[in-house]
């Protein structure tokens, strides 16, 4: 994975201190050394961390990944070539560990648990190679601060394996307790995911595809998903109140019809482990993770533009 990302994943938070205008930067970051020396300590000596905080104060200031620019804003003595190269140095010989990143970014989250985890994939080229992320972020405020990824070596959606290890390391490192639920898109559905996610007890609120077959376990009638909602006006939104079963997984439905991008009305059908009621405002914070892969990529750091070679996570 690019340690640029990394960084950009840290600037995330940087954003969110530079709201409020009433503390100033220099406090802020303060703040955020003291953090860094609390997550870092027993993995870092001082001069690493102290670098690190020099980075991040930097980021607040450019808010661009390019090594010149933050280079120039590096709050310290030495001379921006000097500083140039303390960066070169350390993104060419070190990998992040990424726990202790999200570890970092859970500790400076102004909300505390349990969390709304996001899950989403996006891609990019590299050359002629397929950057193709696998990442959980937790929704807070219209955009979602990233804090655990899988680099899948392929291209085009993700299996449910893979999404199964993704939330069982987020579990590992901070408990099934500190989820509240997991939103998704219709990419991520499949029997052996919704399952697991049934197993554990996990709350969800994921969208299907209209033509989904659903089988009522009280009668045996097997229908669309779709056919449920058909009374549905634009802005409406409806749950079923019974449970149901889709690809052998029980589950609840709700829906509501909206205007897609292209000016048509289309079904929004999301399966929910309980209280389907919620289902529709929950969802909408999905959205919440587009906002960071933009911020990240086109309309932010340009993370797509990079030309650092590329880490392991």
């Amino acid at each position: 994975m690019y340690i640029k990302l990394i960084f950009s994943i840290l600037v995330e938070y940087c954003q969110y201190l530079t709201r409020d205008m009433n503390t100033s930067l220099e406090s802020k970051i303060s703040v955020l050394n003291d953090t860094l020396k609390q997550i870092f300590e027993k993995d870092f000596h001082l001069a690493r961390i102290k670098f690190i905080g020099l980075f991040i104060s930097a980021l607040c200031k450019v808010q661009t990944v390019s090594f010149e620019k933050l280079a120039v804003a590096f709050d310290s003595e030495a001379d921006t070539v000097s500083s140039l190269r303390r960066i070169q140095r350390f993104m060419a010989s070190y990998i992040f560990d990424t726990a202790l990143v999200a570890k970092l970014i859970l500790k400076l989250l102004p909300n505390k648990p349990p969390y709304r985890l996001i899950m989403d994939r996006t891609n990019w080229k590299f050359g002629d190679k397929n950057i193709n992320i696998l990442m959980i972020g937790i929704a807070y405020q219209g955009v979602a601060f990233p804090i655990l990824y899988t680099m899948m070596p392929k291209f085009g959606n993700s299996s449910s394996q893979e999404r199964i290890d993704l939330i069982n390391r987020f579990i590992s490192l901070f408990g099934k307790d500190a989820i509240d639920c997991i939103l998704a898109d219709r990419e991520f559905v499949g029997e052996l995911w919704i399952g697991y996610l049934n197993a554990q007890k996990l709350r969800y609120h994921i969208r299907i595809r209209e033509n989904f077959w659903v089988t009522i376990p009280r009668n045996g009638h097997r229908l669309k998903a779709s056919w449920l909602f058909t009374d549905l006006k634009i802005n409406q939104f409806k749950y079923y109140s019974n449970i149901v079963n889709i690809n052998g997984q029980l589950c609840y439905l709700s829906a509501s019809k909206i205007m897609n991008k292209n000016g048509i009305p289309e079904l929004q059908i999301i399966i929910s482990f309980n209280k389907p009621q919620e289902a529709d405002g929950l969802y909408k914070e999905r959205w919440q993770i587009e906002t960071m892969f933009r911020a990240m990529k086109t309309s932010g750091f340009n993370i797509e533009e990079t030309n650092f070679p590329i880490l392991k996570e």
